[in-house]
């Protein structure tokens, strides 16, 4: 009986992205008085500068307590102090903004997302706070819509930044850049990333995932890998920029490029990860099963997962164990491949790994083990379980059990997908009723 194949391995991996990490508040309170010993962070505003009408210091001393108290996470003495401003109708403009400023921050901290954008909008349309403080805030609101996944305000309230502030840094693009990203708009994304890349030489990470992301998403998966590899190139030992490497050339297809890769990592000793080596093992089994003769490239999947499992990289987990059995079946190795599956088999959830060492068994003609195992597996559960019938009926056949055989095959054309060649053998047997 030939044996179809085992393995249909390996989706693509997907790139983690970062999001906006808690804005702290903007700018410090209370520091109007000393305008001639901090940098003018919005020099060419095109907002004019207002005039402040914060004069009670009973007023100043409290907002300076309830930001103090936000600054130290004490949220209960903070809004304590900070809500009364608010709701006071004595309180000044200025006074009732940095409250509210403050409140927005707590919102955010305890993932209200939407009343610290309401708090923080609120704060803004004051219009009373200085420049540097108002821009500062306007770009935490940017963040704030970021994080609450309404991305166009996030794109169209950093543009009002930088268009009235007249600023530009890497962080504003950047933070554009994910939120075109997050609407799909690619190319937008691209050149907002590339323009944040351009400004520093100190990026964020997860600048350029969201720019390899980008390029994939966009169909331009040879500029991803190539960004990918420079990346990984400049942070050799950075497992991060290794699996997105080798995600984005396993995206592009490339992946005998992703295994010389990969394979230069492992040579170098600075395979580390057990996603590493599984995903290599992977590669190498996906590689074979497009070429004529699959068993050199199985053969190294095996030499891999050996090498991490005697390092105590890679851990004898179910799913790892199976994958050695499968890639030893492939490699030709079925002794390796059935001691796999039976290591598996205590751990399984399922029966596949017993049917599959079932089904190797009846190659060695040990048929009353290899029934054992593949009816243990059918109870157990298994995806094709006509499959795994017409299996146990060679076994069977081999014990010279043809009403056994018989019985299996009858459930075996049970079964859509094997009922025409269960139904012929009963016939041909005649036991087609």
């Amino acid at each position: 009986m030939k044996h179809a194949p085992f393995l249909k391995l390996l989706s693509g991996a997907a790139l983690a992205l970062a999001l906006v990490s808690s804005p702290a508040i903007a700018s410090r309170h209370g520091d109007q008085g000393s305008k001639d010993k901090k940098q003018v962070l919005y020099p060419d505003a095109t907002r004019k500068e207002p005039k402040l009408d914060l004069t009670s210091e009973k007023e100043q001393k409290k907002l300076n307590e309830g930001l103090d108290a936000v600054n130290a996470g004490d949220k209960d003495q903070a809004m304590q102090l900070l809500q009364p401003i608010v709701q006071d109708e004595h309180s000044s403009k200025y006074g009732k903004s940095l409250a509210l400023q403050g409140i927005a921050n707590l919102k955010y901290n305890d993932n209200d997302l939407k009343g610290a954008i309401a708090a923080l909008k609120q704060s803004l349309d004051i219009g009373v706070m200085p420049n540097d403080t108002y821009f500062q805030l306007q770009y935490e609101l940017a963040q704030f819509y970021l994080a609450d996944e309404q991305y166009q305000q996030a794109v169209d309230t950093v543009e009002k930044w930088r268009a009235e502030g007249k600023r530009e840094t890497p962080e504003s693009y950047a933070l554009e850049g994910n939120a075109y990203y997050r609407l799909q708009k690619y190319p937008e994304a691209i050149a907002a990333m590339k323009k944040a890349l351009s400004m520093t030489d100190k990026p964020e990470s997860s600048w350029n995932q969201i720019l390899m992301a980008s390029y994939a998403e966009s169909g331009q998966a040879d500029q991803a890998a190539q960004l990918a590899q420079q990346q990984l190139a400049a942070n050799p030992n950075d497992a991060t920029a290794m699996n997105n490497a080798v995600a984005v050339l396993m995206q592009a297809q490339k992946y005998p490029e992703a295994i010389d890769l990969m394979e230069k990592v492992r040579a170098s000793g600075n395979m580390k990860d057990e996603k590493q080596y599984v995903n290599l093992a992977k590669l190498y089994l996906v590689t074979g099963q497009n070429s004529d003769d699959p068993r050199p490239t199985a053969k190294k999947a095996v030499a891999v997962l050996e090498d991490g499992m005697a390092k105590g990289v890679v851990t004898s987990s179910y799913d790892n164990v199976k994958l050695l059995g499968d890639a030893a079946y492939i490699a030709g190795d079925e002794g390796k491949a059935i001691a796999s599956y039976k290591k598996a088999i205590p751990m399984a959830s399922d029966g596949e790994a017993a049917v599959r060492a079932g089904q190797l068994l009846l190659n060695q003609q040990k048929y009353s083990e290899a029934k054992t195992l593949i009816q243990q597996g059918i109870d157990k559960g298994v995806q094709h379980k006509g499959t795994a019938y017409m299996i146990l009926a060679e076994a069977e056949r081999g014990l010279k059990n043809k009403p056994g055989a018989i019985a299996a095959m009858k459930k075996a054309a049970q079964d859509p997908d094997t009922a025409a060649k269960a139904k012929a053998w009963l016939k041909q047997a005649g036991a087609g009723k």
